[in-house]
């Protein structure tokens, strides 16, 4: 129904009627059959012999798989992993299990860890894929005496009155107040999910375990796992409040992107600007300033953290318009790094005549950081503040003389957005913030999506992005959303949020990928694109 990275919302059908997961259940009313399985607990680094001998799948639902063995799952299955709760003490090999599982297993399957959810650890069992939990572990907590809280599990007589309200607290009932938790913070998570914003919950969870600040971190280690997983776009903001954020999935991608995709307009002459709070940026009144003074003399390009480097260009783009830190005016080493690194990466791929830098604080610091790297020389324009009419003043006679330069926010977006270079000559461009569209004669090709700043080509643009972001479809016609069964290929390169071409014998349309193209091909159930027109064949 809806999806966060690797985590999701999700229908569980079952015998006693739809579960909407992620959630937590009396599994062994759903699944009888694990009252009586054997050899259900082999240690999860086990090697693969002693697996081989001693691990039971179980002859119904759910499947239960190890590590070190070849999943033998079919769509549509419960997938069970024996002893789960033993690899949250180990970030580096839950990990590295969950990425190796994952990969194998079919998407469109419901993951479940036994006797692992409690109130404190559930937000990140669901960030890292799994949708079903039992009532074991809080059980167990009872029987210990613990009082359980998102925060952690405290001794029953050392908690304050006051500190829950819940039924079991009312009633003096420890048992139901841990079962109570887990349900809430399980309703939060959905909360979050839905609004796709689980990440920043997340961040805010994992600070009270040092363990699941490392599984959150081994996570976006994982650059292509979690790329995948990730959408391309979102219209919600994107909270970076910790230094987590620069390793965020939609954070390395746009700034892989400006590197590796991103083509600016033509010009050899560059200025450095700060950010703003308001975004897009040109809407603030410090940028109407710069905009003012520069006069479009030069390439403006934005420093930025978390994100490093946004081009004028594409700063209406997830997550350029939609992120919000806290500001300090202090920027710690490590997004000095990243930023000097991104700076120096972009000026060493495009090599200006003339680099000036009207910054100031932590962004001017990481511009003469990144110009030590690829070895430039900066102008300086701010003075003590950039926005004062005296800063401005100094930049707008830096400039004299240079000639205009032509800004494109077409051939910008396409090229971050598609990884290609248009010929938008004999384009004409209607703007009116936020809305944006483009023509060729009278044939209209593009429009900007506002929520997201990514462009939506027509039948006619498609024809400007030839062979990539396609989606190929059996042979029927197109009545409504693409589901995943039709799906016969798709570009790897598309991700949930993409705009993509869907082309099959019948028909041809256009529309939004509703999930990842791995997913697209593997899955049996799903809607793998929504349509937005169709022109029949």
């Amino acid at each position: 129904k809806r999806r966060d990275g690797p985590a999701r919302i999700s229908i569980l059908t079952t015998p006693e009627g739809p579960v909407r997961l992620p959630a937590v259940r009396d599994t062994l009313r759903l699944f009888p059959d694990l009252a009586s399985r054997e050899f259900s607990n082999v240690p999860l680094a086990a090697p693969e012999p002693f697996a081989r001998q001693y691990h039971c799948r179980g002859s119904g639902q759910p499947v239960a798989v190890h590590p070190a063995l070849v999943p033998d799952v079919s769509s549509g299955d419960c997938v069970l992993i024996p002893g789960w709760h033993t690899a949250l003490a180990n970030p580096r090999n839950y990990v590295d299990w969950l990425v190796h599982l994952k990969e194998a297993i079919p998407p469109d399957t419901t993951w479940y860890a036994p006797g692992a959810a409690l109130p404190s650890n559930v937000h990140i069992l669901c960030y890292s894929g799994f949708d079903l939990f039992d009532y074991t572990a809080v059980d167990l907590k009872t029987a210990q005496g613990l009082f359980c809280l998102a925060e952690g599990e405290f001794p029953r007589e050392a908690v304050e009155e006051g500190i829950c309200s819940c039924q079991g607290c009312r009633e003096s009932d420890l048992s139901l107040h841990n079962r109570l938790a887990l349900e809430q913070e399980l309703a939060l998570v959905r909360q979050f999910i839905a609004l796709q914003q689980l990440r920043e919950f997340v961040e805010g969870r994992v600070r009270m375990t040092a363990t699941h600040v490392a599984i959150l971190r081994h996570l976006d280690r994982r650059n292509r796992f979690m790329d995948e997983r990730s959408p391309v776009a979102r219209s919600v903001r994107l909270g970076a409040m910790s230094g987590d954020a620069l390793s965020r999935p939609e954070v390395r991608r746009f700034a892989d992107r400006v590197l590796d995709r991103y083509i600016p307009p033509e010009g050899d002459v560059a200025v450095l600007l700060p950010c703003s709070a308001r975004k897009p940026y040109v809407i603030s009144q410090s940028h109407r300033r710069f905009c003012e003074a520069i006069a479009g003399r030069a390439v403006e390009l934005i420093v930025t953290s978390p994100l490093g480097l946004v081009p004028r260009e594409i700063e209406r783009i997830y997550p350029a318009a939609h992120y919000d830190i806290p500001v300090t005016g202090y920027w710690d080493r490590e997004e000095l790094a990243f930023c000097a690194g991104i700076m120096a990466g972009f000026l060493s791929r495009h090599p200006y005549r003339r680099v000036i830098a009207h910054l100031e604080g932590g962004a001017l610091e990481a511009a003469r950081m990144a110009a030590d790297l690829c070895g430039i020389e900066l102008e300086f324009t701010a003075g003590d503040r950039p926005a004062s009419g005296e800063s401005l003043a100094c930049l707008n006679d830096t400039l004299s003389g240079e000639r205009a330069v032509r800004h494109d926010v077409v051939r910008g977006t396409l090229s971050w957005q598609f990884g290609i270079d248009v010929d938008t000559r004999g384009m004409t461009v209607r703007w009116k913030p936020p809305h944006l569209s483009v023509r060729r004669g009278k044939d209209p090709l593009f429009s900007i999506d506002p929520g997201t700043g990514l462009l939506r080509p027509t039948f006619e643009g498609w024809k400007y992005i030839p062979g990539i972001y396609r989606v190929e479809i059996d042979n029927f016609a197109v009545q409504g959303d693409i589901l995943a069964p039709g799906v016969i290929a798709a570009d790897t390169l598309i991700r949930e949020g993409d705009e993509v071409l869907v082309e099959g014998p019948q028909a041809v349309a256009t529309g939004r990928a509703a999930m990842p193209a791995f997913e697209m091909e593997a899955s049996s159930r799903g809607v793998a694109v929504r349509v937005r027109k169709v022109l029949k064949q």
